[in-house]
């Protein structure tokens, strides 16, 4: 049986006694029903996975002792930060996991002219900590120790014009270049639209931007497909999927 790995926000002290978060608590006491002695993996976010033992198990919460303590090297040598349209329905919260589970670095959803969703104030506060949730799911799931973070959501316009030194690229279906065209970079900058694509003015704000059109291939894809698509070729290309 494969050991539980849950998210821990907190320093993870050596042979002390402590307790689980509140979430921690209830997934290990009452979802998967585990009692005292057995063994689970928490990581806080540092990179390490610590190796636990549960010491006893409250009504309310569940005790550990970490006994060991070691590097994760699943961290890919790519660091990706995706710009995401924002989509409707669960399409966002797919793409936030899935982006998790290839190693993405980090998240910024965008709002753009077509992007149908209208969150601001507390409900769009509501929504970064829902997807900031998912995003750690993910991470206990496919073995990862660092979290990306999931940022605020930003216009375009904005996000466009954060200084950075990243190789910056954006999908268009009709032209030359492709990923295996491209030179390699430790750090990119990947913008996707949401669905039904970018409007014309901000295909030409991205070009303005300095980001580089590159294509899939021949089809035109679905925005949670093209996100998801060119992440793993870029980890295919840049970084450690094989």
């Amino acid at each position: 049986m494969r050991t539980p790995r849950i998210y821990h926000p907190h320093p993870i002290p050596s042979e002390t006694e402590f307790a689980l978060s509140e979430d921690g608590s209830n997934h290990i006491g009452r979802v998967l029903r585990m009692s005292a002695e057995q063994a689970l993996q928490l990581f806080n976010g540092d990179g390490q996975n610590y190796d636990c033992i549960i010491s006893r198990v409250e009504k309310k919460a569940v005790y550990v002792r970490c006994t060991a303590h070691r590097a994760n090297p699943v961290e890919s040598p790519l660091s990706l930060h995706l710009g995401q349209g924002i989509s409707r329905g669960d399409r966002m919260d797919f793409v936030i996991q899935k982006a998790v589970e290839l190693g993405v670095t980090e998240i910024t959803p965008l709002f753009t002219e077509r992007c149908g969703v209208k969150l601001d104030g507390e409900r769009l506060d509501k929504r970064t900590e829902q997807w900031q949730k998912i995003a750690i799911s993910a991470c206990e799931q496919s073995g990862r120790s660092v979290v990306p973070v999931i940022h605020r959501a930003l216009h375009l316009k904005d996000w466009l014009a954060q200084s950075t030194k990243d190789l910056k690229l954006t999908l268009d279906p009709w032209t030359d270049a492709t990923i295996k065209t491209i030179s390699g970079s430790a750090q990119i900058r990947l913008v996707i639209g949401p669905e039904g694509g970018f409007s014309e003015p901000e295909v030409i704000q991205t070009q303005q931007a300095g980001f580089l059109p590159v294509r899939l291939g021949p089809r035109v894809l679905r925005t949670e497909t093209a996100a998801l698509t060119a992440i793993s070729a870029l980890q295919l290309q840049f970084g450690d999927l094989a």
